[in-house]
């Protein structure tokens, strides 16, 4: 299977074994789905990126099925038409990873690699897998601004650099200033549920990436 991260050399292994309860739903879904990548989701993006997305983790039908963040399901295709819109993206997404896609100044990362059952990942998982996600972190020191998807990702991003996750309220559109230039800017993830909810909107989550862009001309 085609692996489309920059950042190889920083991925966990195929057969990744540090959280049984994730190795376990893996194996079954290797059973039951031997044509889906069930495995790992590496990074995607640019390797110069300016801008680093933290999501939380690969959904059943998305990334666990075709191996690229976000792409399969209804949060990439509110995640890759606004990357689209602020003229992040070259190519056309067509939720496959052979779509000819790139990303250019932008990276995503998710906080866990595995598919976590029901899309949650217990303490323990998060914790475990943040070794992968601060590699991949630390060997793109040109970021400057960070999008997190949601509370974990904001959480476990801020544990990475030593920062206490209640000295940075997460909020949607909430920037916190990291120091040496660095900003993080929260948002709602883009889930289906959460669009469907009305606690996110095309507009909400478009003006989070006009912030983001603000931000690097700043």
């Amino acid at each position: 299977m085609q692996d489309v991260s920059p950042l190889s050399h920083t991925e966990p292994p195929l057969d990744c074994a540090l959280c049984p309860r994730l190795v376990e739903l893996r194996r079954q879904c290797q059973v039951k789905h031997p044509d889906w990548w069930n495995a790992p989701v590496p990074a995607f993006g640019d390797a110069g990126a300016w801008l680093g997305i933290v999501g939380l983790a690969p959904g059943m039908q998305g990334a666990n099925r075709t191996g690229r963040p976000f792409t399969g399901d209804y949060a990439g295709d509110l995640l890759f038409a606004t990357l689209e819109k602020f003229g992040l993206s070259r190519g056309n997404y067509d939720a496959r990873i052979d779509d000819g896609l790139t990303l250019d100044g932008v990276i995503i990362i998710n906080s866990v690699k595995c598919l976590p059952p029901q899309n949650k990942p217990t303490p323990q998982e998060i914790n475990t897998c943040r070794r992968f996600l601060g590699a991949q972190l630390e060997a793109l020191p040109q970021l400057k601004v960070f999008i997190a998807l949601g509370r974990i990702a904001h959480d476990s991003f801020l544990r990475h650099l030593g920062l206490r996750p209640a000295q940075f309220a997460f909020g949607h559109g909430a920037r916190h200033d990291l120091g040496e230039g660095r900003v993080l800017i929260d948002s709602y993830h883009c889930s289906r549920y959460n669009t469907n909810t009305g606690r996110l909107t095309a507009e909400m989550f478009e003006a989070v990436f006009a912030q983001a862009l603000a931000e690097r001309s700043s």
